[in-house]
């Protein structure tokens, strides 16, 4: 009989939930300042369009320092233990954020500003690789199995509580402030909030506990003594496989929630507040699906789920740009709310996916790296990519085509990769453990 110990899985998954909220509250911030005051206030000396490329450059550079991120935090999680990760990743990524609505413009500064945004925005990227893996494992490895997926993706609920955090400061502050004023220093606001939220989160996070998992290892003495080279050497398929695979979610959130919003300022001449709305609505519907993502993912498996959410996505970008062209905010709607749910159909799983692929020696690092570095395959290159691609007067197809491609890949890597599902019985991988 099966015995879920629900009041103290909800309240250790709640605070996982918490302190992944802030820290991707942290990123997502400096996401929307790229794609609507970064541009002009740290690149003036450039073209609205290359001030805009350079933003999104710098938006990047997050997303290339998660995998390193992953692979410091991920030693520490499989060496020390999955809590610390959680709290030294919320630290530095709380004062990264902090500091960054502290780092005087162009104006003040000359060269030496857009060279902090770049520092404190690789700091940004580092604590928020080591987030992930630490989050969704605290909850995974603490969860009974046949509920696994449903428990996992409650971490997997706070990257869009942050989102909407982070954009419902700024559509306040937007809708609140002028134009001069939100220049001048609205933009900063959500940045110095941080700071309040990531205290809010070391005190949830503190009274935490190791996880079951970890506590065999250590009273077993079969820690992995150097987890990534061991990853390298034993599961560098199975790590390319499932960045491959989750690019196609990265690629479909930062579209909608980074790009879109500043095709839609510049190139559509729409009012930022309507954009932010409707982005915002998209994000919360994603999210809400997310927990039915995952209990369809415990009774049919985490691989069909992943297969299903790719093709989706695959037969919904031609419509998407479509819709966004028209500048309505009612089909821009539509056409972000599908895309969202097409991608949420995939990652609703995956919280219990990627821990289910590796053994728990290197499961911290192993989840983590694979988890990050779809993040610079699907997240560093879309924004910079669909922007380049939309110049002109016409549709961005040539973003639908991107994207399409992405989700293609995904597909063909998701083909390759083992079910995981615990009661379901399969061939293992040749470098998949069992689950």
């Amino acid at each position: 009989m099966h015995r879920d110990r629900s009041p103290a899985m909800f309240r250790l998954a709640a605070a996982s939930m918490a302190g992944t909220a802030i820290e991707f509250y942290d990123f997502f911030a400096y996401g929307t300042a790229a794609a609507l005051v970064l541009g002009p206030l740290f690149f003036p000396t450039v073209s609205p369009l290359l001030g805009t490329l350079a933003a999104f450059g710098t938006f990047g550079v997050g997303f290339i320092a998660r995998p390193l991120g992953s692979v410091l935090f991920g030693h520490i999680g499989d060496r020390l233990g999955r809590r610390p990760v959680l709290i030294s990743s919320l630290l530095l990524t709380g004062i990264a954020t902090v500091t960054v609505g502290l780092v005087p413009t162009y104006k003040d500064i000359g060269i030496a500003a857009p060279v902090l945004l770049l520092l404190l925005r690789f700091l940004q990227g580092l604590g928020v690789g080591g987030e992930w893996g630490g989050a969704v494992l605290l909850t995974a490895e603490h969860a009974p199995a046949h509920r696994r997926a449903l428990w996992a993706s409650i971490p997997q609920i706070g990257p869009t509580l942050g989102f909407l955090l982070a954009n419902g400061i700024t559509l306040t502050l937007s809708t609140t402030l002028t134009d001069a004023q939100f220049l001048s220093w609205g933009w900063r606001v959500p940045f110095w909030a941080a700071g309040v939220l990531a205290a809010v989160g070391l005190l949830l996070r503190a009274q935490l506990t190791e996880t079951p998992d970890f506590r065999a290892l250590t009273a077993n003495d079969t820690r992995s003594s150097r987890p990534f080279a061991e990853v390298v050497r034993g599961h560098w398929r199975l790590v390319l496989l499932t960045a491959g695979g989750l690019s196609m979610g990265y690629s479909v959130f930062y579209t909608v929630t980074t790009w879109s919003l500043a095709y839609g300022t510049e190139q559509l001449g729409i009012d930022r507040t309507v954009m932010l709305g409707c982005i915002m609505v998209a994000v919360a519907v994603s999210g809400a699906a997310a927990p039915l993502a995952a209990v369809l993912g415990d009774r049919f498996g985490r691989r069909p789920m992943c297969l299903v959410g790719c093709t989706a996505v695959a037969l919904w970008m031609f419509p998407l740009i479509g819709l966004l062209r028209t500048g309505r905010p009612a089909l821009m709607v539509l056409g972000f709310v599908v895309a969202m749910l097409s991608f949420m159909t995939a990652f609703g799983v995956v919280g219990a996916y990627l821990p289910e692929l590796y053994d728990a020696r290197v499961r911290c690092t192993g989840a983590a790296v694979g988890y990050n570095l779809a993040g610079v395959l699907g997240g560093a290159l879309t924004p910079l990519v669909a922007t380049a691609s939309a110049r002109g007067d016409g549709p961005p197809w040539g973003v639908a085509v991107y994207l399409t491609g992405i989700a293609l890949v995904s597909l063909a890597c998701f083909l390759l990769l083992p079910e995981t599902r615990p009661r379901v019985a399969v061939a293992a991988a040749p470098d998949a453990a069992p689950a």
